[in-house]
Parts: structure tokens; C-alpha cells; sequence
């Protein structure tokens, strides 16, 4: 167990820790991603309730014609929280990149992922960084000079709530710079039983995804959680316009972590995600706060999803 310990991430630990001992009981949704995590998130994605993904990738394919028009020619295409990267081979083989910089927590996994686009690719340069994107990101020197493009799909925005969301795309204009563009993700309002199902599928991989969770505490923090004492739970919230994930205790019970006791009582939840949805007017308004003008969106037939690309223009003395 002691080495085990040794090898945990500080972050984690301190997150668990402090996020368990809070009035409100709650987990990052990033350390959802170790290694089957991610296996599971790919897995998600590729479920038949689970739209957002099958409606994102049809809506690449089809207006990626006129993205590339408006892309930088020969820049650096830098996604945030890459993983498989199943998307980013559309927009590369569309913007015709001279750089790739996939950023992800998940180390294994992106190198793994790298190497399939960097052998798809080989005519382009592939900078794969270990690093959590909501902190502090050193870019390879390689792309100094090159126009950037911010590469965020998936709704990934929606996993944070609004201040937050409004911090990371400032973060984002920070890593890129200006004169920097950022083609992103974000998953439209729709009806709630819709909502539900993609988040709590049938098949019971969105569940195993959340579970997931406590056997990562398990292992790599020497928590003895019983497992199968909660359960997965999706709500949406109407108020706040997002879907939340739970895990729910079926019974009271207690474990400890390192030294730390925790006690929750039957119904009590830890709350693992939220994925806000935006309207049209939202989504600008979310993106013009964060530091990045809209200049052009696209989206499918029924209105599911949006595709908006945003410039980080030079800061304005008035208006």
C-alpha cells in the first residue's frame, strides 16, 4: 500500500480529500481519467443514446469545408484534453496543419493516441504535453511563430460551471495568445428524457464510467470504499441548465482514506459532473466573457449541437 501511495498524484489526493470533506460532497470530473476512464469515455461516446458525439462528428464533416477557409493556413492546431482524438483527424487533414499539439491528463493514453496521428500524418509535426489544460501549460518551443488554433470539442466546456468556464477560455486565450482562433464544442438545450438517456445509458458504461471513480480512489490513494454501496445517478437541473452526475450511497456507510474517515448517509451523493447546456445567445455571451469574439457557428438540422469558431482579438481601449 505504501508504494501505492507514493505513486499518487498530490492533485488527486488533495481534490479527493478536500472534495469529500466538503459541506456539498464533490470530485473533479478530470480525474474521471486514468487509463479505463478513458477506455470508458471512448466506449460512451460510442453508445446510440449518447448523441453528442455522433452529432459533433457528422456537423465536422459537413462544414469542415468552410472552418478551413477561416483556420489559419499553416498553423499549429492545439487541442485541449485530446484523448483518442477520433474528431481531431478531420480537422487536420481539412486545415492541412504544420503542428499538432494534442494536451491531456491522461499520459499513456496521449502517447498512444499521438502516435496513430503521427503515423497518419506524417508530413505534420506531433508535440503530444502531459498536463492538466486547467493549469498552467508550457507549449513545445517547436511552434514558436506559427498562427495557433485552439481545438476544443466534445462539449468538454460544459463539464465546468460558468465562472469557471469563463476562467478556462481566458486561461485558453492566455496559452494561444492574441490573434489566436478557437474552434469549440457546446451541446445545445434539449428535452430532458433525451438528456437523461445519454447520460445514463441502458447499457450501463456511463454508470461503470462514474463507478469508475471510487475504484481509481481505491487503488491509487489505499481508500476502502465499498464500491458496491453507491450507485450512478443522472439529474438535470432546470434551474442551472445541466445535467448532473451523482454517486449515491444505498445504504449509510463509512471508509476511510489515508487517514481521513468519511460517512455518508443512505441518499447522500457525491457529485461528480455537471454538463451545462447553452442556448445560442448563451454560448456567445459565455465565449465574449471569456475573451474570444464568435466570428462564425454552425449547426446540425435539429439544433443539438454547435460548432463556433472565436478569435482572440487585441483587447479594445473603448467600444
Amino acid at each position: 500500500m505504501l508504494k501505492t501511495l507514493e505513486k499518487a498524484d498530490p492533485a488527486f489526493r488533495a481534490d479527493v480529500i478536500n472534495g469529500l470533506s466538503e459541506p456539498i460532497p464533490a470530485i473533479p470530473a478530470r480525474w474521471f481519467y486514468d487509463r479505463r476512464g478513458s477506455e470508458l469515455f471512448d466506449e460512451i461516446t460510442r453508445l446510440p443514446a449518447y448523441y453528442p458525439t455522433r452529432t459533433e462528428t457528422a456537423l465536422l464533416e459537413d462544414k469542415m469545408p468552410e472552418i478551413a477557409r477561416l483556420a489559419a493556413p499553416a498553423c499549429a492546431v492545439i487541442e485541449f484534453g485530446a484523448g483518442s482524438a477520433t474528431k481531431t483527424p478531420i480537422l487536420l487533414r481539412a486545415v492541412k496543419p504544420k503542428a499538432y499539439v494534442p494536451i491531456d491528463i491522461s499520459g499513456d493514453y496521449l502517447r498512444e493516441s499521438a502516435g496513430v496521428v503521427d503515423g497518419d500524418f506524417p508530413d505534420m509535426a506531433v508535440h503530444p504535453v502531459e498536463a492538466d489544460f486547467t493549469k498552467e501549460v508550457q507549449l513545445p518551443a517547436e511552434i514558436d511563430g506559427l498562427a495557433r488554433l485552439g481545438f476544443f470539442p466534445g462539449s468538454t466546456i460544459g463539464n465546468f460551471v460558468p465562472q469557471s468556464a469563463t476562467d478556462l477560455l481566458r486561461h485558453f486565450r492566455e496559452i494561444l495568445g492574441t490573434g489566436a482562433r478557437l474552434l469549440i464544442g457546446m451541446d445545445r438545450v434539449k428535452g430532458v428524457d433525451r438528456l437523461i438517456a445519454a447520460y445514463d445509458d441502458p447499457q450501463g458504461v456511463t454508470a461503470e464510467f462514474n463507478m469508475n471513480l471510487l475504484r481509481r480512489i481505491n487503488r491509487e490513494l489505499g481508500g476502502d470504499i465499498p464500491v458496491e454501496a453507491f450507485r450512478h445517478q443522472a439529474r438535470w437541473n432546470d434551474m442551472l441548465g445541466r445535467i448532473e452526475m451523482h454517486l449515491v450511497a444505498t445504504r449509510d456507510v463509512d471508509f476511510r482514506i489515508e487517514d481521513r474517515r468519511f460517512e455518508f448517509r443512505k441518499g447522500q451523493s457525491i457529485h461528480t459532473e455537471n454538463s451545462h447546456k447553452y442556448g445560442e445567445r448563451g454560448a456567445r455571451l459565455l465565449l465574449l466573457a471569456g475573451g474570444w469574439t464568435p466570428i462564425a457557428e454552425w449547426t446540425d438540422a435539429e439544433e443539438d449541437f454547435a460548432l463556433i469558431l472565436a478569435e482572440a482579438e487585441r483587447e479594445r481601449f473603448a467600444p
